[in-house]
């Protein structure tokens, strides 16, 4: 039978009931089922066509590395330096990480028995992607949280289709246009659009699909891949909470809280969105914000007007939501609030504000950081617990006990200690360190990003994407050699053979 009759018959349940006479919903099915056809060939099976295709996306970013920082400042008045950190350079660092590392993530993994008999059944896992994958992807980092999960689903041999945010317009059709320049077009494929677009894909039978966003899409991204058993990695944010211990230097903490939270403007998933420290030290943390806000933006500067200004708010509905917290808070402002021709809003740190107030309801996302009193740890602990389960708490303290609490006693998608966002760093962003030698950049890319509960579940970076797209086969080989001293298992059963059997049923149980 023709491979092409064969996959058409394989996706026929998946492909009638999307027929139509509309040309834009027939060029993504037809896209679906070229990148269903590429992937049943085996094209992407091979290792040597990983790595070529990743060596070509590492290519992608580094030829168009202006063109790919002004798409986002259009987008997003994003600063070059804050884009090339976390977004360009970064994701050709992981590109080329996962090209070191590709054979050595692929290669099948013996996992020997302990048991003598079964010490000749050769168990193996065997790694084998999944099939064509779905990438759904955010507005707030186009690149870095679109390409990075995309890394690993090369890696992992398998088509992928992107969608990316239509809230970034600029730099999505800059990515519809350099896909097919640089990557297989049989493979790999950019589908533009909005919601309308997005749930006929979600109609589409996936072999995985991995969703950035908000818990509310994210519930629909569940419900339609639970239609066809399809897996699924959802990244979903949450409220983030930032706590400072007695011990912390809170100038310090301070500067390095104020660095995370005015990054793209407090648009990201892992951005701190409130700060829980001791009732004693609250004027002496608002000092400190004082302070780091003037290293920041000096005598002349300003965050809104000034020669590098924070990003945009997307757009006017979530401008107009920042806004209407910012007029309905209880708390008292230490800075900011102003809002610049209807795009900036000045990041803003309020103290003063109730547990009950309204910056304590929902993840905040954006320039916007209330600082809540507690009496001491354990009462931050409880506040914390009050909440649904963020993709990361920031805890500062050198204190072990207090971190130890923290370990055991709450639970995030992650827990860092001392600083905010640079966890980021050990999974997808770049940073550098000043050495002898000069600037030297930093990527470590094995720690999982991902949440818990209401903030996500599954995990990618690195390797983790690697493994988000593959399958762990397990395989085991029983050869006739072994027949001798498998006969106890056949008919006819035997008293012999049932207390032979029953024998690990018998074995001492230690105590506790």
């Amino acid at each position: 039978m023709p491979i092409e009759t064969l996959i058409r018959i394989l996706l026929l349940p998946t492909l009638a009931h999307l027929q139509t006479s509309d040309p834009d919903t027939d060029q993504r099915v037809q896209i679906y089922a070229r990148l269903s056809k590429t992937f049943q060939a085996g094209t992407t099976r091979p290792l040597a066509y990983r790595r070529r295709q990743l060596l070509q996306l590492a290519r992608l970013l580094q030829d168009n590395h202006t063109a790919l920082e002004d798409a986002q400042l259009t987008d997003l008045n994003k600063p070059r330096l804050e884009a090339t950190v976390s977004e360009i350079a970064a994701t050709i660092t992981a590109t080329l990480a996962a090209v070191d590392s590709l054979e050595e993530w692929a290669a099948p993994e013996p996992r020997p028995t302990k048991e003598a008999w079964r010490a000749n059944w050769n168990g193996t896992v065997y790694k084998g992607p999944k099939g064509v994958a779905l990438i759904i992807a955010p507005w707030n980092y186009p690149l870095i949280l679109t390409l990075n999960p995309f890394i690993g689903a090369i890696a992992a041999g398998c088509p992928a289709v992107i969608k990316p945010s239509e809230l970034v317009p600029a730099t999505s059709q800059l990515l519809a246009d350099l896909f097919p320049r640089y990557l297989d077009p049989d493979a790999f494929a950019i589908v533009q659009g909005a919601v309308v677009e997005t749930t006929h894909l979600l109609n589409l039978r996936w072999a995985h699909i991995l969703y950035t966003g908000n818990g509310t899409v994210g519930r629909i991204v569940a419900a339609a891949a639970a239609k066809h058993l399809t897996p699924i990695t959802l990244e979903l944010g949450g409220k983030s909470a930032v706590v400072i211990a007695d011990d912390a230097d809170l100038d310090i903490a301070a500067r390095r809280i104020l660095h995370g939270k005015i990054q793209n403007a407090g648009q990201l998933c892992v951005s701190p969105d409130y700060v829980l420290v001791s009732r004693s030290r609250v004027d002496a943390l608002a000092e400190g914000f004082e302070k780091a806000w003037h290293q920041f933006w000096p005598e002349g500067d300003s965050p809104l007007t000034g020669t590098v200004p924070v990003s945009n708010i997307i757009n006017e509905r979530h401008l107009a939501r920042l806004v209407d917290l910012l007029k309905r808070t209880k708390g008292k402002p230490i800075f900011g609030g102003e809002v610049h021709e209807g795009i900036r809003l000045a990041p803003t740190v309020l103290r003063d504000v109730g547990e009950d107030d309204v910056l304590m309801e929902e993840e905040i996302f954006g320039p916007i950081l209330p600082i809540v009193a507690v009496e001491d740890i354990d009462d931050a602990i409880r506040v914390v617990n009050s909440k649904s389960s963020p993709l990361v708490i920031y805890l500062f303290t050198d204190k072990e006990e207090i971190q130890n609490k923290f370990i055991h006693q709450t639970l995030s998608g992650e827990l860092v200690f001392n600083d905010v966002v640079m966890q980021l760093a050990g999974q997808f962003w770049m940073y550098y360190r000043v050495s002898p030698q000069g600037l030297t950049n930093i990527l470590v890319t094995e720690l999982p990003f991902g949440g818990v509960g209401e903030s996500g579940y599954g995990a990618w970076a690195g390797k983790n994407s690697f493994d988000t797209f593959s399958h762990y086969r397990g395989s085991i080989n029983i050869t006739n050699a072994l027949e001798p001293h498998l006969q106890g298992r056949y008919r006819p059963y035997t008293e012999d053979k049932y207390q032979f059997f029953c024998a690990p049923s018998k074995v001492k149980i230690p105590d506790a």
